[in-house]
């Protein structure tokens, strides 16, 4: 048999100098067979949940971190079982070159290689204890028996954790039982999950425990309150909104359009072959209206630099679209959204939906907005006042289309009618400039003819 090693995989810093990211679910299980760069865990950082990769070919040797657990970037995770022969040095580089550090497969951002002491080995599974080691060279089947008298005590070692998989772990987290307690009944003496739920003395704890981990609270009965850990997403999000509310002085502007042309126009694009399954949506025209608007008011499109006392004025727009998510609130934006047209601009923001409602925006998407959108009226909502995202000058919030009687023509009518409301940075953007902004805004929705004259 091949010989092999063991080599621990510690967590990475997954993107802009995030300290700890959460164990969601792993998708491997001690023992499997792995390939480099297959996906073998899900982690939430404080931005998103993101997929891990292995860094090695081999076998997974252990879970080091259970589903559930916040772990500190650089902390060993989980360790391999692979071919040594991998690991050994060439001929040639056995010769001169003995003293350089050997390289290990390693993913970018995955923290410095392994010191190990010695030459690592696997660990010795608990029920083969008991199985006789295979002869050395050398030595006789007599010098591998055991004494018939007992020797002195060997020095003490920390007793090896009771088998069990990944998700019985998270169960027994959850109801509050001691692996150490229990013993398993299934294949080698495994810990399974009805060892948890026998010891739990229910088994529709299961269940609730596996609603817990999706992220659905469930009061007990007669509780009072609910108790939720602030982490993930949630937590920075909460961080980001604190720093931005304290940190930049927010004013905010309302305007109220006739926006019944748009929603026209709306109506022939979707029957327009061109437009053919497209997700066009008023968000779309009003991300497209802002881009427009942008042009005439380059100065919501800027950034307060601290550090520099300086002014950033941005010639691209990375446009944030505000996105609802079961783990909290994400902000992903549309690189270089000003270059793109209406077509491209409705798939771009249909991905970057999709990818939000899967919990899985990439980090590049999540990083290096310049404004924001934040559509409120899906809720029902008209206006309110939008915290900016931390960095951008601007954010708009639209509000929901609603047919009610409007001034049209010297006449009352019903029309299609939306609330438009801008907060913006003060240290950056003067009122008029934001009225302005929202003027412009407002016109190119009530008449989208109109761009053709501000472009």
């Amino acid at each position: 048999m091949a010989e092999t090693v063991i080599r621990e995989f510690r967590l990475p810093d997954l993107g802009e100098g995030l300290t700890e990211s959460e164990i969601v679910a792993w998708r491997v299980s001690p023992g499997d067979a792995v390939s480099l760069n297959q996906v073998i865990a899900e982690v939430e950082t404080a931005k998103a949940v993101v997929e891990l990769p292995s860094p090695y070919s081999g076998r997974v040797a252990r879970l080091l971190a259970e589903p559930g657990t916040v772990v500190a970037v650089g902390t060993p995770i989980v360790a391999f079982e692979v071919a040594a022969e991998a690991e050994r040095p060439t001929a040639e580089g056995s010769q001169g070159a003995a003293a350089k550090p050997k390289r290990e497969p390693n993913l970018v951002g995955y923290g410095a290689a392994i010191e190990d002491a010695g030459r690592p080995v696997r660990k010795a599974r608990a029920w083969a204890a008991s199985r006789p080691a295979p002869a050395e060279p050398g030595r006789t089947e007599q010098e591998h028996a055991p004494d018939p008298e007992p020797e002195a005590a060997p020095e003490p070692r920390a007793a090896e954790r009771p088998r069990s998989t990944p998700p019985v772990r998270k169960l027994a987290k959850d109801l509050g039982i001691d692996l150490e307690s229990l013993t398993g009944t299934g294949t080698h003496g495994l810990i399974t999950r009805d060892d948890v739920l026998a010891a739990a003395g229910t088994p529709d704890a299961g269940a609730e425990a596996a609603q817990e981990a999706a992220g659905v609270v469930r009061p007990s009965r007669g509780e009072r309150e609910t108790r939720t850990p602030i982490k993930g997403v949630r937590k920075l999000t909460a961080a980001a909104m604190v720093a931005s509310a304290f940190t930049a002085p927010h004013a905010s502007e309302f305007l109220t359009v006739d926006v019944t042309a748009s929603m026209e126009l709306l109506a022939r694009l979707r029957e327009n072959r061109a437009y053919s399954g497209l997700k066009v949506t008023p968000l779309t025209l009003v991300a497209k209206a802002v881009l427009v608007a942008l042009k005439r008011n380059p100065s919501l499109n800027s950034h307060w630099d601290e550090a520099a006392q300086e002014i950033v004025q941005y010639h691209y727009v990375n446009l944030g679209i505000a996105a609802a998510t079961p783990r909290g609130l994400v902000v992903p934006n549309v690189k270089d959204a000003q270059d793109l047209t209406l077509q491209e601009l409705a798939e771009a923001i249909a991905v970057l939906a999709q990818n939000a409602r899967d919990g899985r925006p990439t980090p590049e998407e999540l990083s290096g907005g310049t404004i924001s959108i934040t559509n409120i009226g899906v809720f029902g909502i008209d206006a309110g006042t939008p915290i900016l995202n931390p960095g951008e000058a601007a954010i708009v919030a639209m509000g929901q289309v609603r047919r009610l009687p409007w001034e049209f023509h010297g006449e009352v009518a019903l029309r299609e009618v939306m609330t438009l409301s801008l907060s913006f940075d003060h240290r950056l953007v003067d009122g008029e400039q934001a009225s302005r902004f929202l003027a412009d805004l407002g016109a190119i929705l009530a008449d989208p003819g109109l761009v053709i004259t501000m472009v």
